[in-house]
């Protein structure tokens, strides 16, 4: 789910900045960017942010700026490498001058600020300024699952309105079936113009073994269980991304059994349009934790 949090601490001589920025993905993804002198605070920032959320893909910046006046350092070992190539170029090609100050000064990395260290008072402002910005995103999160949730429940209704469509269309397949078989098998008996007393019971038996065939009942039992189940999920406190993406497997699952039994007009519209209420569940579904 896409967010954004932000939290800042002052202290004495340095000030926290913490960046948060989440959007969509199926598993937690964190995307870590800090100074050099916070590597060493890497992993305890990830499992803070790990705490607190379960998915998506999260970018997190988290900078350190010390405001007290700031010493700097020279990079000897550069400066004297830097140096001594100069130096060596001079001697290969002949060339003459003087090494300028000003050159040495505009090596990248040859100046640094004096590395004084993270103290304990650091570690909790960069902890609290990561508290603030999930604070900040989760806020924000959960207004947008609001307007998610629902979307969701739209469409579950919109799939729980063509249940029974499929219902009322497969009720009155056994007597479709019996009339169009028993039109066509008139229809193949009586072409040599000789009209054929057709078996009721093995015209019964045809029409039972083609019904059966095509009952879509148990499917609808089993997709209504399904529906319910989603619903359950929303409701439920906790982590339930999870659970809807098995649901929907199901959902799309007793669609494809749908169109697969019946040739029916009806149901078969009915079962395409369940599967694009699926598909459509399925993309808004990976927001959910």
């Amino acid at each position: 789910m896409t967010g954004y949090g932000k939290g800042t601490i002052n202290g004495d001589d340095f000030s926290v900045s913490v960046d948060l920025k989440t959007v969509n993905n199926r598993f937690l993804d964190i995307h870590l960017r800090v100074g050099t002198e916070l590597t060493s605070l890497e992993p305890s920032i990830k499992r803070r942010i790990s705490s607190r959320l379960s998915r998506g893909r999260v970018d997190a910046t988290v900078s350190l700026e010390r405001t007290a006046q700031v010493a700097y350092e020279l990079n000897r070992p550069l400066i004297a490498g830097y140096v001594n190539a100069l130096k060596q170029m001079q001697q290969d090609f002949s060339i003459g001058g003087e090494l300028d100050i000003n050159v040495l000064a505009r090596i990248p990395g040859a100046l640094q600020p004096a590395r004084d260290g993270i103290d304990e008072r650091m570690i909790s402002a960069i902890d609290e300024a990561v508290d603030l910005a999930l604070n900040e995103l989760e806020k924000m999160r959960q207004q947008e699952g609001e307007a998610l949730r629902n979307e969701l429940q739209e469409r579950l209704r919109k799939i729980e309105a063509l249940v029974p469509t499929i219902e009322n269309a497969a009720a009155g397949l056994a007597d479709a079936y019996r009339l169009r078989l028993q039109k066509r098998i008139t229809e193949l008996l009586n072409r040599g113009g000789q009209v054929v007393e057709i078996d009721p019971a093995r015209l019964a038996q045809e029409v039972a073994y083609l019904a059966d065939r095509s009952d879509v009942s148990e499917e609808m039992v089993r997709l209504r269980s399904h529906l319910a189940q989603f619903q359950e999920a929303l409701d439920a406190p906790g982590e339930t991304g999870k659970m809807l993406d098995f649901l929907l497997q199901e959902l799309n699952r007793e669609a494809n059994t749908t169109l697969s039994k019946s040739t029916d007009l009806a149901i078969k519209e009915a079962g395409l349009a369940i599967k694009a209420e699926v598909e459509k569940l399925r993309e808004q579904v990976q927001n959910v934790e």
